[in-house]
């Protein structure tokens, strides 16, 4: 049963004073709380309005000014703001349609007015600037918003049957392609690039695995590890795209002994750099693992991307190369709770399914997966409130 608004508000209060003491999940709690507020507030008609048009035309309203950099002309202007007018001089588009769409923005709190048809930037339509989340913006509007606006008539003309198969799903009718998600991302480099680049912000500001009080770095990874054995290599990530979490476990870990390594395809690690950091190598990770005896390989997000079959093949190729006893397999992925799921997890799962007719999964799911790959699980740690958890196994 749901909440009513006093219930709500006094829990709130509660979050809000763990907030302010700097207590895990708190924040997290606070924007589920939030949510919960407005459901149990708004009107049914409100409600629709918002799914139906309001959340819709903020997206789009997004994807303008990123366009024509509105949000950079807001930041340039500092607290006074600027006013439509100029504001469609400096980007040649019309002033009426310039005024209504951030008349729209300002509602829905992207961007703040500082007067009569004035504008000033917020703290989010600051975020906004940067490329990583323009690429957001543009990566979630033209490649998944498709996706989604088509899956009630995509499933209908299915029968309602469960899409399970890469070539054959929301994403392929959305996008009148056959090719996988992956395969379509290489086929169209301006978007290949973008969501690359979206890749590396996703998780900016949330919970880590590499933070205190979510994975014991030290204990488990840097205490006996043999730097004279094989290679000395600490970690291999797998799939790992640009070597974000690699840099970020370095940063908060700076005395981590032993090489790491990154690894994806070959057009990702040739634009990388890892900076002293990383080694970045070219590797498919449906053929055997080429780096022996490493403390620990690690995949972040690469299994949601695939079937169950896939990803025990993947998984097998990692077996020869661990040594018993000794290396670790590190699984960062999205664990679904089997209730009361936060809007995070079930989203992603949304995203994955039509993208890849993928699903994010339960634990049994993932340890099911794991022994038939051949390994045991020894412990899934995770962060109060975080959508992800790590999954850390050995060899059977």
């Amino acid at each position: 049963m749901s909440s009513t608004p006093d219930v709500i508000l006094a829990r709130l209060q509660a979050a809000g004073s763990a907030f302010a003491d700097k207590k895990p999940g708190a924040r997290e709690q606070l924007l589920n709380l939030g949510y919960s507020l407005i459901s149990s507030l708004e009107l049914p008609s409100e409600a629709i309005q918002r799914m139906g048009w309001a959340e819709p035309a903020r997206a789009a309203h997004c994807r303008i000014a990123v366009e024509l950099r509105i949000f950079e002309l807001l930041k340039d202007s500092g607290e006074q703001g600027i006013d439509v007018k100029d504001l469609a001089l400096k980007t040649g588009a019309d002033e009426v349609l310039i005024g209504r769409t951030l008349k729209h923005l300002a509602a829905m709190n992207i961007v703040a007015e500082s007067g009569t048809d004035r504008y000033a930037a917020t703290r989010l339509s600051n975020a906004f600037t940067e490329q990583r989340y323009r690429d957001g913006i543009i990566y979630t509007h033209d490649v998944a918003g498709p996706s989604f606006h088509g899956l009630p008539d995509y499933l209908k003309n299915i029968n309602y049957a469960l899409p399970t198969q890469l070539t054959d799903g929301p994403f392929q009718a959305a996008h009148k392609t056959q090719l996988p998600f992956f395969a379509w991302l290489d086929q169209n480099p301006p978007y290949l690039q973008i969501f690359s680049s979206y890749m590396g912000a996703y998780r900016a500001g949330k919970p880590s695995w590499v933070d205190p009080g979510f994975y014991p770095v030290s204990e488990r990874l840097a205490t006996g590890f043999d730097e004279s054995d094989g290679s000395g290599v600490m970690l291999v990530d797998v799939g790992g795209g640009r070597g974000h979490d690699l840099q970020e476990l370095k940063e908060k870990h700076p005395s981590l002994p032993g090489r790491l390594i990154l690894q994806d395809q070959a057009d990702v690690v040739s634009t990388v750099s890892g900076e002293g950091v990383f080694e970045a190598t070219a590797h498919d990770f449906f053929t055997p693992q080429p780096v022996n005896n490493a403390r620990a390989y690690y995949l972040h997000s690469v299994l949601h991307d695939w079937g169950d079959d896939d990803c025990v093949r993947i998984l097998e190729q990692l077996r020869p190369a661990m040594k018993p006893g000794y290396s670790k397999l590190l699984v960062n992925e999205i664990i679904v709770p089997g209730r009361n799921a936060p809007w995070p997890t079930t989203s992603m799962d949304q995203l994955v399914f039509v993208l890849g007719a993928m699903a994010e999964r339960t634990e049994s799911s993932w340890e099911n997966i794991l022994e038939r790959a051949g390994f045991k699980v020894t412990h899934v740690y995770n962060y109060e409130m975080g959508s992800e958890s790590l999954i850390e196994a050995e060899l059977a």
